[in-house]
């Protein structure tokens, strides 16, 4: 009940923010009913009124969000096949870079939103075990020749206080991604650790406080307000956690740039014909990477969300960023 109450609250400041009235009390958020028929509109008009982009389209913001789910849904089975298609298999070097600046360490809990496939969480999982097994190796060698003290020590604490578990949640909103990474979990016979959970990054199914580390790769510029899912980063991380973001963003280089648009437009699309037999949803996907912000205008929208040490590092000549922040 306090949970509802609290997503409730958050709704009534979101809505407030955007300047749409709240229904009175007892009136009906499902209808959409008005404060009065001569002051407001419904809530449902309202919404329509205000579009955004699908790609290069531009559509009201009530459809994006139906639309980017239709693109996911469709690509989920084929969507590890096409991610090594389109980057020639760069895009596990992203991802690797992304666990070792990301350094978690043992008893780390992390929140992997629009990570579907799992793809982050199982890289989380094996960094912190090998983590693990390096500090075992190096106690091990410390402890060489122990008194009965040391070793009457070392059981004893470790009876009274075992250490905490690391744990992955993955996020996401389409239920076919993870339908997929589910699979993937299981043919591997990845599951300590590992939770899934059916979540819109922008409306996190969370408590405040709950995660040392929230990441989310190639996944924020299908939100439909980013600065929304930037605010429900800040809230569900723990103080002193750490906000990451992997994106496409802006090539530095114009003679890459050039080649780059030319592969983006003239090659994606036909991949994602010939391999997931969907090429719209690849068109779709190679424009929303242009109309994403660049790095210093994204590294802004997460300072303003309230976010500390914002830094960013172009990978690939900047085809991809690393955004990182810190809630203090």
């Amino acid at each position: 009940m306090a949970a509802s109450m609290r997503l409730l609250v958050r709704r009534v400041i979101r809505l407030s923010h955007r300047n749409v009235p709240v229904p009175a009390a007892g009136a009906s958020a499902r209808s959409g009913c008005c404060l009065g028929p001569s002051t407001c509109r419904c809530f449902s008009e309202a919404a329509e009124d205000r579009n955004t982009h699908f790609g290069f389209e531009t559509v009201p913001e009530t459809e994006k969000a139906k639309r980017v789910y239709k693109v996911f849904e469709n690509v989920a089975q084929k969507y590890d096949t096409m991610n090594d298609a389109m980057s020639l298999g760069i895009h596990r070097l992203w991802k690797d870079t992304l666990l070792h600046v990301m350094h978690p360490q043992p008893g780390a809990q992390l929140l992997d939103v629009a990570g579907g496939t799992g793809d982050i969480a199982f890289r989380f999982l094996e960094y912190v075990r090998s983590q693990q097994e390096r500090q075992k190796r190096r106690a091990t060698r410390s402890m060489q020749t122990p008194s009965w003290q040391d070793i009457s020590n070392n059981y004893s604490t470790e009876d009274e206080e075992g250490p905490q578990e690391s744990r992955a949640v993955v996020c996401d909103i389409n239920k076919e991604m993870l339908k997929v990474g589910k699979e993937k979990a299981e043919s591997t016979g990845v599951s300590a650790g590992l939770s899934w959970v059916v979540g819109d990054a922008e409306e996190l199914p969370f408590e405040d406080d709950q995660f040392d580390i929230y990441t989310i790769a190639f996944g924020i510029r299908n939100v439909t307000h980013i600065d929304q899912a930037l605010q429900e980063a800040l809230r569900v991380l723990k103080p002193g956690g750490r906000f990451m973001c992997l994106e496409f963003s802006k090539v530095t280089n114009p003679l890459l740039a050039r080649l780059y648009d030319a592969y983006s437009f003239q090659m994606i699309p036909v991949l994602g014909e010939v391999i997931a037999g969907d090429w719209k949803s690849y068109q779709y996907l190679v424009e929303s990477i242009r109309k994403f912000p660049d790095q210093e205008e994204f590294k802004c929208m997460i300072e303003d969300a309230g976010f500390y040490c914002v830094k960013y590092h172009n990978l690939t000549g900047g085809i991809v960023a690393l955004h990182s922040g810190f809630k203090l």
